[in-house]
């Protein structure tokens, strides 16, 4: 069986993470997949709620197992699959990376990657949130300037379920090549597409120019003194478009 394989769907459902952590914690094997038309209570990063018009987003989670200490970059390789996904449904489609792992196009963000691991029993799932075919007055006031789509609402080649299936099954194949990558070509295609360096960011404990990713997949930062700062983890924001 290839990555996908199995695959539950539903139409409606709280959370696809919470779903796949079940089937992780019962025994479900890697590449475990489970997707929905529509979630109630999806989750984002930093304890956000992640919503999306029923039908009209790619709703994913899936299993990672065994974990092993090659796993350290599944938060860089798991947006590199999901930013190939996207361009293998719309040609032409150019994704970045906001670190850590936020799936941008010209600046808006078009997915959201959630990875909730449980080292001490050898698994993870994946949370993949990919916008499809939402209209721009379909998002929350607050994520009308800054998220778009794959497609425009009325120009969506396929119905909502075909599409929401093709962008699963090419997830799910770009998933299984990303996830056994080496190390290095990890790291080469994230800062290809580091969609932050040379920008001015700031974060909660300072700002500063962003300096690319290192080896961890960390965020290296100058700050105004001429230092450069390493950020393992958290949250930055643009200062300056």
């Amino acid at each position: 069986m290839g990555f996908g394989t199995p695959h539950r769907h539903y139409s409606r459902v709280d959370s696809t993470n919470s779903r796949a952590r079940e089937l992780a914690a019962a025994g479900a094997p890697h590449g475990t997949v489970v997707t929905a038309a529509e979630q109630t209570e999806g989750r984002g990063r930093q304890g956000r709620a992640w919503t999306a018009p029923p039908g009209k987003a790619l709703l994913y989670s899936a299993i990672v197992r065994p974990l092993g200490a090659g796993d350290t970059l599944l938060p860089l390789a798991v947006p590199l699959a999901v930013c190939e996904a996207a361009e293998d449904l719309e040609p032409g489609l150019e994704c970045g990376v906001k670190w850590p792992n936020d799936v941008q196009v010209e600046g808006r963000k078009l997915a959201g990657v959630l990875i909730e691991a449980r080292p001490q029993d050898g698994w993870a799932v994946i949370g993949v949130g990919l916008n499809l075919a939402i209209a721009a007055d379909e998002f929350p006031p607050e994520l009308r300037d800054t998220a778009t789509s794959l497609f425009p609402a009325t120009a969506c080649p396929l119905s909502p379920s075909g599409l929401q299936t093709e962008a699963a099954d090419a997830l799910s194949r770009r998933l299984e090549t990303w996830l056994e990558a080496d190390q290095g070509a990890v790291l080469g295609a994230w800062r290809e597409r580091d969609a932050l360096r040379g920008r001015e960011i700031a974060w909660e404990d300072g700002s500063g120019v962003a300096d690319g990713i290192d080896d961890r997949g960390y965020l290296v930062v100058v700050v105004p003194s001429g230092e450069r700062v390493v950020l393992g983890a958290g949250e930055v924001h643009l200062t300056r478009i």
